[in-house]
């Protein structure tokens, strides 16, 4: 008899907006219902930090060491998390006794599995500690110490929420997050995934570099921009494009040094046909035809990146809301998920999701006090 679980899972990706809590109850394989969610944002102050981190973590080959700039942002990571699991267990009227786990996923600061390092910040033992909840954190770590890519991570989440809507397959999900990254599910179930390239994240830089704003807001300035072919052309001779998959990115591998001498607009333009393309030539290459396309992230809520990936697309696209299921909020159910999984032993990654050997768990368990 499978017993169901209502866990928390807990998302604060590479674009560095905020944080998203969401409750999902599981037993771990299906998905038996979706509960409250909520999204909390950084302050300016406190994605500073979080950039001065990325910054500091180039390049580490400790995963472990905390200089003073990643302890910084992980005490604010930390901080913040406790509040958001806080915030949602009031909005749905949660004890911590009515959560069996928390999924913290942390922020990612650094990722290079070529080398075999990851590195997410975030205190998983002062979050057990706060809450009064058993935590799973460290994610990635097992499978990128056992050869895998440590990425993507929620294909086998997808894959439920497939079965979920019993979407109709070959089916490809597709996350716009800081990067972006693929789900492949074959007739037969079987998942095969990848990142494609840049998500938000790109865009998001060059944004605030040239106009101070956060993000192109709606997507209006690529809208009113042209793209440049000569320059999509040269970001897209990448040589990450040509390596097999599975395979993955961190987050600032692509520069937008080719677009410098393009108008905000052109460029905004160029960045965002530059993140469509790459999407759809790897669903090309990995998946061939598909009979749907669904995208979930923050990419959804730039409308002009969803038509350039649909007319870039011979399948019909949509959005996850569209679907049923959450586009802003996978991710964070998906740790909640994940976190489920980890605690039965359960795999998470698998051979062609990361390259990984064999299908293998992951997490770390914490509980509060520490026992």
């Amino acid at each position: 008899m499978t017993v169901v679980r209502r866990a928390l899972g807990l998302m604060s990706g590479t674009s560095m907006d905020g944080i998203d809590a969401a409750l999902l109850s599981t037993d771990g394989t299906t998905i038996a219902g979706f509960d409250a969610t909520l999204s909390i944002s950084y302050s300016d102050d406190e994605r500073t930090a979080l950039r001065a981190a990325v910054a500091a973590a180039r390049g580490m080959t400790d995963r472990n060491a905390r200089p003073p700039a990643l302890a910084a942002a992980e005490a604010i990571v930390t901080e913040r998390h406790i509040a958001a699991v806080a915030a949602l267990l009031q909005k749905a009227e949660l004890s911590p006794a009515e959560i069996d786990v928390i999924g913290f996923h942390g922020q990612t600061v650094f990722h290079d599995a070529a080398a075999g390092i990851t590195v997410q910040l975030g205190d998983g033992q002062e979050l057990a500690n706060a809450s009064g909840i058993p935590v799973v954190c460290d994610f990635r770590a097992a499978d990128v110490a056992a050869g895998g890519e440590g990425a993507p991570f929620v294909p086998a989440y997808h894959l439920a929420l497939a079965d979920f809507a019993g979407l109709k397959r070959p089916a490809v999900i597709v996350n716009i997050g800081g990067v972006a990254n693929i789900t492949i599910i074959a007739e037969d179930g079987t998942i095969a995934a990848c990142d494609t390239g840049p998500g938000n994240a790109l865009l998001d830089d060059f944004m605030r570099a040239r106009t101070g704003a956060a993000m192109d807001e709606g997507g209006r300035a690529s809208a009113a921009g042209a793209v440049d072919a000569s320059v999509l052309a040269e970001l897209l001779d990448d040589p990450f494009f040509l390596l097999p998959a599975p395979k993955s990115l961190d987050r600032d591998h692509f520069s937008a040094a080719p677009v410098k001498d393009l108008s905000v607009l052109d460029g905004a333009a160029t960045l965002t046909a530059f993140t469509a393309h790459s999407i759809a030539e790897a669903i090309a290459r990995q998946a061939g035809a598909a009979a749907a396309v669904i995208v979930c992230g923050g990419g959804t809520r730039n409308p002009t990146l969803m038509a350039m990936l649909q007319s870039a697309l011979s399948a019909p696209l949509s959005s996850a809301d569209e679907a049923g299921w959450s586009a802003e909020f996978t991710e964070a159910q998906a740790f909640a998920y994940l976190a489920v999984r980890s605690l039965l032993g359960l795999p998470l990654t698998f051979p062609g999701t990361t390259g990984v050997a064999e299908p293998m768990t992951g997490g770390v368990l914490v509980r509060p006090g520490g026992g």
